[in-house]
Formats: structure tokens, C-alpha cells, sequence
């Protein structure tokens, strides 16, 4: 009789995995703005680059926000680490709307305005993963990947 299969999953794998997925999407949204904004439906394919961010977004706060998730296993393990966990919760919130906002604006937004605010945005969602990497580092002492 075969054993089940091992459960690999803990909220700092899926954390780890879905880190992954996110920075890809990122990335996505990234290239999509290099391209000429005088390129047909250009807006039309930034929109569909921040909905597909949005969704990835959703899933990195469910992940990490749940009472199963990073947050509660990170201040389980390290209760020190309570008012970095409350900052990226209130990263959460402001990166979120931001994105909701824009998502709303690439039918309307000029095309520079929408460049601009998307990059802006990719630079703090580059500026909260650095600090979720921070946290995790600290109260594990490992680094949780070095994605480039």
C-alpha cells in the first residue's frame, strides 16, 4: 500500500511560489508599457495587463493576509515583527486601489498619464516585495529567492 503523498504546503511555500507568479506578472505589465503607446489597442492591452496584476495581487493578500497565511505564521514564529506586518498590510490596502484606479482610467487616461501611474505603481509593488522579503529574512534568516 503507497503512502499519500507528502503535504508540502505551508503559507511560506505558497508564499514562496506565488512570489514567482506575481513578479511575472509584474514583468507582464512591465513590457506592455515599453511598447509605443501609438501601437493599436495599446491601452486596451496595458488594461488587460493591470486586471491580470490585479488578480495576482488579490491572490499575494489572501496569501499572506489570511489567518492561515504568511502574516500569522511570520508573527507566530516572531512576534517582533508586528509593526512590519502592519505596514505591509497597509501596503496592501494602498497598492490595491491604486490598481483598482487605474484599472478604471485606461479607457479614459491619456496614454503618458497611464504610463506614468502604471510605473509608479510597479515601483512600489518592487518596493513592497523587497520589504516582504526583509521581513521573512529576518525572522527566518533566509532569504526567500533572488528572482531577477
Amino acid at each position: 500500500m503507497a503512502l499519500p503523498p507528502l503535504q508540502t504546503t505551508s503559507p511560506l511555500s505558497n508564499a514562496l511560489r506565488h512570489r514567482a507568479e506575481l513578479l511575472d506578472t509584474m514583468y507582464a505589465l512591465q513590457r506592455v508599457l515599453a511598447v509605443p503607446a501609438t501601437q493599436p489597442d495599446w491601452a486596451t492591452v496595458v488594461g488587460v495587463r493591470l486586471r491580470a496584476l490585479q488578480s495576482a495581487f488579490a491572490e499575494h493578500v489572501q496569501l499572506t493576509e489570511g489567518s492561515d497565511g504568511l502574516y500569522a505564521e511570520l508573527l507566530e514564529h516572531a512576534p517582533r515583527l508586528a509593526y512590519r506586518v502592519g505596514r505591509l498590510v497597509r501596503d496592501h490596502d494602498a497598492l490595491a486601489s491604486n490598481i483598482e484606479a487605474l484599472c478604471s482610467r485606461t479607457g479614459s487616461a491619456a496614454p503618458d498619464e497611464l504610463r506614468g501611474r502604471s510605473a509608479n505603481l510597479l515601483r512600489e509593488l518592487f518596493r513592497h516585495r523587497q520589504r516582504g522579503a526583509d521581513l521573512v529574512y529576518d525572522a527566518y534568516s533566509t532569504d526567500i529567492g533572488g528572482e531577477t
